[in-house]
């Protein structure tokens, strides 16, 4: 059993020591948290919980804490991939839910896997789902200040379980101050995708990770043969002849674990049952 996640860019909000510190305290306790609940449930269970858990702390932009866009609202997107049933379900464009990732879990159930806008906001509504406000007090400081992040903000979980499943799970609170209706990358297999031989959830700028298509690029170049550490470098080498902003991890079927970013300052951590690594 192997977990790894992500809390995406120091650069999103604050860089000062305080705030570097108490992301790595977070995500230490998260994937602590969430390994403990892989080892009785399933990689797909395991990747929504996770993602729940960093949708719900406000020191990462998804859920509580995300960005709010040109026109004064937050709007969200999240996606979930099951590598075994390679089933993949999402909300772009949702608002006023507390955890996107969770009705990305009840479209897995249905015909109709993929919902944006209103449509899923309605979807997640006529589920259960209560309207919830995630803006927070810093969110609302910055957009009023006219304050631009440097990237675009995304957390996100690969889980692979005791019986060798693959999950993935991402989700956004989208980079700060865009159009409304812009679409990020982490409800698409560009920035969420897994299969039987592997699964990659990306971080950064969705324009660039969508270009690239780096996560179902990643995915397949395993399941053709590469290893994990080669396919992430040959893809994230395809980003460089424009100066594409993004990071990512991943979890193959033999349990190697890898992240790689293209402007170092994404947050991450891992754990095994045994090891648990916190970088920066």
């Amino acid at each position: 059993m192997k977990i790894i996640i992500h809390g995406g860019f120091f650069s999103e909000s604050s860089t000062n020591n305080e705030t570097k510190v108490a992301k790595q305290s977070a995500l230490e306790r998260i994937v602590r948290e969430s390994f403990d609940f892989l080892k009785t449930h399933s990689a797909l269970e395991t990747v929504v919980f996770a993602v729940s858990l960093l949708e719900d702390d406000a020191l990462f932009n998804a859920g509580i804490g995300s960005q709010i866009q040109s026109d004064g609202k937050i709007r969200m997107s999240a996606s979930l991939m099951d590598g075994t049933s390679q089933k993949m379900s999402g909300v772009i464009n949702i608002e006023e839910v507390k955890n996107p990732i969770q009705v990305a879990e009840v479209l897995m159930g249905v015909d109709d896997r993929v919902l944006g806008g209103s449509g899923a906001t309605n979807f997640a509504r006529q589920h259960g789902f209560e309207k919830f406000s995630t803006e927070i007090p810093q969110r609302r400081a910055e957009y009023e200040a006219k304050l631009k992040s440097t990237g675009s903000g995304t957390v996100g979980c690969v889980a692979l379980d005791a019986q060798g499943r693959i999950a993935v799970a991402t989700s956004t609170g989208g980079k700060g101050f865009e159009i409304p209706g812009r679409v990020s990358d982490s409800a698409t297999v560009a920035g969420n995708y897994a299969n039987e031989y592997c699964g990659v959830s990306l971080t950064g700028v969705g324009e660039d990770i969508v270009s690239n298509g780096t996560a179902v690029k990643i995915v397949t170049r395993v399941t053709d043969g590469f290893t994990l550490k080669d396919a992430f470098a040959k893809t994230f080498d395809e980003l460089l002849p424009y100066d594409g902003f993004a990071g990512a991890i991943g979890i193959d079927a033999d349990g190697n674990m890898f992240h790689q970013d293209s402007h170092p300052s994404m947050v991450y951590a891992s754990f095994d049952g045994v090891h648990c690594e916190v970088f920066n």
